[in-house]
């Protein structure tokens, strides 16, 4: 596995969306057509893999983030605000004649959303210009199933690269998750993602069918009930709680999730540890209103991590 210059800061590559979300605080969420008005807003960069280097930088790590946006203002802005988080945004790519990713997002009282994004099929989904050889300096890949044929390309550089690979698998067609869950040497899914792919709705069903399909470390995400994951040296569903928050904001939390999973992975973690550290950092986002813009810090982390110890 090749070394990172500063072992503490581990460099990780990160491959997917890069989206320009308005977020909404609403008492709430609408039932039928009218105006509501809400309480607070914020304009944020988000997408899965581009709030994952976000949350990862923010926790120590050193990110790289792959992405396509439009040639825009927005584009622009996009940058700015993941490059003002801490993420290396050299290979964004500005794709001309396309407009940049935008979702609206709202968010109610009990921090649960209605989100909805838009793509702009003019994004160019080639991937001749990605510069794979960062991957192999790199200690880490993480890639979301947004852009596959991008996380297609990072994941078997990576395998190449002899360093760890996590998927972030959330909900997207089934024949992209299986694909993509396979070149993964971590493949951590969220309830509804495992369900697409084995029709089971129980993460520790789900997992067991997933077992019997791909031989690479598997683990489900599940809100509050934090993460279950398949240890297979003695064929054993694990899980561990996430920390007992009062939620004003679950968007981000998966996407957190993974960029502390990654980064503890990335460190060397043991995946307990690992584990225990994302279910900390995604647990303390949904704390916070406005999306990523929640994602702890490594010392906010640790405190939580100490309490739960002495709880």
């Amino acid at each position: 596995m090749p070394a990172s210059p500063d072992p503490a800061r581990p460099r990780i590559v990160f491959s997917g969306a890069a989206t320009f979300d308005t977020i909404f605080k609403l008492d709430v969420l609408p039932k039928g057509p009218g105006k509501v008005l809400p309480s607070d807003a914020v304009q944020v960069a988000h997408g899965m893999a581009s709030s994952a280097a976000a949350a990862a930088a923010k926790l120590g790590g050193r990110s790289l983030l792959f992405a396509r946006v439009g040639d825009d203002a927005i584009g622009i802005k996009i940058i700015e605000d993941l490059t003002a988080a801490g993420v290396d945004c050299t290979y964004v790519r500005r794709v001309a004649e396309a407009r940049s990713p935008l979702c609206a997002v709202l968010v109610d009282a009990a921090g649960e959303r209605l989100v909805v994004p838009f793509y702009d099929p003019k994004l160019d989904r080639s991937t001749d210009w990605l510069p794979l050889e960062q991957v192999a300096e790199a200690d880490a890949v993480l890639v979301d199933v947004r852009w596959p044929e991008g996380a297609t390309k990072v994941l078997e550089a990576a395998r190449d690269a002899g360093i760890p690979a996590v998927l972030d698998a959330d909900v997207g067609p089934k024949e992209t998750i299986v694909a993509l869950a396979g070149l993964a040497t971590h493949a951590v899914f969220s309830e509804p993602a495992a369900t697409i792919v084995t029709g089971e709705a129980e993460p520790e069903k789900a997992l067991r069918a997933l077992g019997r399909r791909f031989e690479n470390f598997l683990a489900v995400t599940a809100g509050p009930e934090g993460c279950f994951w398949l240890e297979r040296e003695i064929d054993m569903v694990r899980q561990l709680r996430a920390p007992k928050v009062v939620a004003v904001d679950t968007l981000a939390a998966g996407d957190v999730f993974h960029g502390a999973f990654t980064l503890a992975v990335a460190e060397g973690q043991s995946i307990p540890d690992a584990i225990a550290f994302a279910n900390a950092a995604a647990a303390l986002k949904c704390t916070v209103f406005g999306g990523r813009l929640g994602a702890p810090t490594r010392e906010e982390v640790r405190a939580a991590l100490n309490e739960k110890g002495n709880s």
